[in-house]
């Protein structure tokens, strides 16, 4: 019925926003448990460190889901997966309306959701740039990285006022309800592939032949990971994507509510702190992946790490004004999920556009190990210590650090050959 309402030439960007959304809302399932640590804390007298871990469980499975999902991608579709991400993460949460004990709360919003979103992420949109899209890759992955941040932009206020004036349930049941409502978009508008709407991909003036794995799913997914673990580039990337990941969404997007709550900014405000670091991100990370198409992708990362990790040693010691603090979201999300586009381009480039969403996935589990173990760190340290400060100029050492290794390497490179 799409194809015959829609034209084909079309239909990709109208795939491409489908997918948006989707990981759109899959970043507002992973960014919410930052919006309900001070609500629950309240509500069942749970620790910080016990809330953080929960937490920290969903980032981390969000993570190590990514190279399976990419491989079932390639096995039993995208769409099939895309739905069942959407389904697990709409179900955990709703049951989340009914959890008493921390335990309950780690199975709900750690390991299902963490599978759920795991299925609805950066690797879903690299998969799609791959398939629908011969040309442009950067732009398209940057648009869709940003969504990460539109996520935060769209879902904390709201969620932040919702748990203020009412309680945590009504918020909780907004996300599950959003989560939902999309998978009858992706039944109706997201075909598998360009052929099956009669089109090519974006760019493309023939069809390409599909690629065969001998491995299927889990096999597929180690398979891969054999062949890239041989290669010292898929360690950097791993290595300087972990640090993305305690420096983003594992630090800033779980505790940067509680980290402004002990400066005296009330929650509402603090979210929109976020929010504000999210709207300027969809222009940053866009931004991202045009210069991607057009620069080494290995300067970019050195830029945005190093400016990143400067960002978060500063930031303790600022007076923590409105001004102050808006200058810092302003400075922070445009660098925020920035380093996606540049670290997908390197992949395919080096391990092919077939295997490269997939080693993308592994370079993820990087990512949130490097997030969880932030998220967990951050509370365990303010639990012990009364404060934040040492998480976040460690996390801001770190990202400077990954910045120099990515210039030694870029200094030692001879051109493009770093990334064969």
């Amino acid at each position: 019925m799409t194809r015959r309402l829609i034209p084909a030439r079309w239909h990709i960007f109208i795939v491409v926003a489908v997918t948006f959304l989707a990981l759109l809302v899959s970043a507002g399932v992973r960014a919410t448990p930052g919006v309900l640590l001070l609500p629950l804390q309240l509500q069942f007298g749970w620790s910080r460190a016990t809330i953080s871990f929960g937490a920290a469980v969903g980032i981390f499975l969000y993570g190590l889901a990514g190279p399976f999902a990419a491989a079932l991608m390639q096995t039993v579709g995208i769409r099939r997966t895309m739905l069942g991400g959407l389904v697990l993460m709409s179900g955990a949460i709703f049951a989340s309306l009914w959890m008493q004990t921390s335990w309950q709360y780690v199975l709900c919003w750690g390991v299902v959701s963490g599978i759920g979103t795991g299925a609805v992420t950066s690797v879903l949109g690299a998969a799609v740039v791959n398939r629908w899209f011969a040309t442009r890759q950067g732009v398209v992955m940057g648009l869709l990285s940003a969504s990460t941040a539109t996520g935060s932009l769209i879902f904390l206020p709201a969620l932040a006022y919702i748990a203020n004036q009412f309680t945590w349930r009504p918020a909780v049941l907004t996300v599950s309800l959003a989560c939902l409502g999309l998978v009858p978009l992706v039944l109706l508008l997201v075909p598998e592939r360009p052929a099956d709407i009669g089109a090519l991909r974006f760019g493309e003036t023939t069809a390409s032949p599909p690629q065969a794995s001998g491995a299927r799913g889990v096999g597929l997914a180690f398979a891969v990971l054999g062949r890239a673990g041989q290669r010292p580039v898929f360690w950097l990337l791993f290595g300087t994507f972990a640090v993305c990941g305690l420096t983003t969404n594992g630090l800033v997007g779980t505790h940067m509510i509680a980290f402004c709550g002990d400066h005296g900014v009330p929650p509402v405000a603090a979210a929109g702190l976020l929010s504000l670091m999210g709207l300027f991100d969809l222009f940053g990370t866009t931004a991202s992946g045009w210069l991607t198409d057009r620069f080494d992708p290995r300067l970019l990362l050195v830029v945005y790490y190093g400016l990143r990790g400067l960002s978060l040693m500063v930031l303790p010691f600022l007076p923590f004004t409105p001004a102050d603090l808006g200058i810092f979201a302003v400075f922070y999300g445009l660098d925020w999920i920035a380093t996606v586009p540049p670290t997908v381009k390197l992949a395919n480039r080096a391990f092919g556009e077939q295997d490269g969403p997939i080693v993308f996935g592994w370079v993820q589990t990087g990512h949130q190990f490097g997030a969880a173990l932030a998220a967990f760190g951050a509370g365990l340290v303010r639990q012990h210590l009364g404060t934040y400060l040492p998480a976040f100029v460690g996390a801001g050492a770190m990202g400077v650090i990954a910045a120099l290794v990515l210039a030694l390497s870029l200094a030692r490179a001879q051109g493009p050959r770093v990334a064969r």
